[in-house]
């Protein structure tokens, strides 16, 4: 089902105006960016931020849980193999049961790591980082170009951050998508969309998995582009 758009829907990545019309699905709007591709659900029908956090907490991911850990290593192993003895880690979006940042430090990098509801720790984004893991996050990011731009400057020149999140399948309809039932979900990202934030902040970007995006940090500085 579809309806047409509110007026001013700018693409919360790249401030395009949307792709009309509105797309329903579940009950919720959704919008469709014609320049990088992102789809969002509309503002209006989002979470309450409890309810958001309450689902979170339903979540029964833990280190301990050997289906996780081997869920999170089509991320944690390519990523492993591109980086240098010692490099420093940031897990953005960490969640109620931090795993991947254990993983991590097992195979003796240094790891803090951050969450808007489960470690909220300012100190954490005061520094930079030699690379950033991003697991199931970049889903929930309701301004992602913001969320981009804040990981790109907590990033070292030269280094990695690693996304991990399901891209849109362009042979199946958004509206019958598994993704898109979790109210929780507000962005998604079809691989033409992460292409695009690589080349806007000037990085490199890599597929080792489907659902897995590998990026690179230029080695020089160059500011980052201006976005919504």
């Amino acid at each position: 089902m579809t309806t047409p758009p509110a007026a001013g829907s700018s693409c919360p990545l790249c401030g395009a105006k949307a792709r009309e019309p509105l797309i329903i699905a579940e009950g919720r709007r959704y919008l469709d960016c014609p320049t990088c591709g992102l789809l969002w659900m509309h503002p209006g029908d989002r979470l309450p931020g409890e309810e958001e956090r309450a689902r979170y907490n339903n979540h029964e991911n833990h280190p301990h849980d050997p289906g996780y850990r081997a869920f999170l290593h089509r991320l944690c192993a390519p990523l492993v193999r591109r980086l240098p003895a010692g490099a420093e880690g940031l897990d953005f979006g960490s969640g109620p049961g931090p795993t991947l940042s254990v993983m991590l430090e097992e195979q003796g990098f240094p790891m803090r790591i951050f969450d808007p509801f489960f470690a909220p720790e300012p100190q954490a984004l005061d520094r930079d980082y030699d690379f950033i893991t991003c697991t199931e996050t970049a889903e929930h990011f309701f301004e992602p170009g913001r969320e981009f731009r804040r990981l790109d400057r907590l990033l070292r020149p030269g280094g990695w951050l690693g996304v991990m999140t399901e891209v849109v399948d362009e042979d199946r309809s958004f509206q019958e998508w598994y993704y898109v039932r979790d109210p929780t979900h507000v962005a998604f990202y079809r691989r033409s969309t992460l292409e695009w934030i690589a080349t806007a902040f000037d990085w490199s970007v890599e597929f080792p998995h489907r659902n897995v995006a590998l990026f690179r940090k230029a080695g020089g500085a160059k500011p980052p582009p201006t976005l919504p």
